[in-house]
């Protein structure tokens, strides 16, 4: 597993190195598109944290907290995690690749707001868990690992029938 706020980091320094536009709310879309992904592929959990349904989406809740004092704009230096006195890397080699695609699939093509209707989609796991398992009652509630793995890997299987018979299913 990785720190979420490795995973910011390693964004923003994608951002800084491409010049790409990254807001707080992007940032926090991509460390969740990379946890679905990684679920699904690997069955195993990218982040320690769950994430929470909220009124606007998916959010990882430290990263929101650590990066909300950029409003919409764009974030401007990576975060330092001070119980360490260090910047939090991503060291493994597999999930820094994760990272690259997430990056080349969502954040070159996508702004934050796109991202955010993106993961809103009906029968999403936020969708599922915000309006059909009473989280709109609540101000936040978490979105069950098992159900985000379960549509990443659905999508995973509809692009693979598209693949092999050209067809969608």
């Amino acid at each position: 597993m990785e720190t979420p706020l490795a995973i910011a980091n390693y964004f923003i320094k994608k951002s800084q190195d491409t010049g790409v536009e990254l807001s707080p709310m992007k940032l926090v879309k991509l460390i969740y598109l990379s946890h679905a992904w990684y679920l699904a592929i690997t069955n195993e959990p990218l982040l320690p944290e769950s994430v929470e349904a909220w009124k606007y989406g998916p959010v990882v809740p430290s990263i929101y907290h650590l990066f909300k004092k950029y409003g919409n704009e764009q974030i401007t230096q990576m975060e330092m995690d001070y119980a360490c006195m260090t910047y939090p890397e991503v060291t493994n080699k597999e999930v820094i690749s994760l990272l690259d695609a997430i990056w080349e699939l969502y954040a070159l093509n996508y702004s934050g707001l796109q991202l955010s209707t993106l993961t809103h989609e009906k029968d999403s796991p936020w969708y599922t868990t915000w309006h059909e398992k009473g989280g709109s009652n609540k101000k936040a509630v978490i979105i069950p690992n098992d159900l985000i793995k379960e549509y990443y890997r659905n999508k995973i299987k509809s692009t693979q029938s598209v693949a092999t018979d050209g067809n969608p299913q």
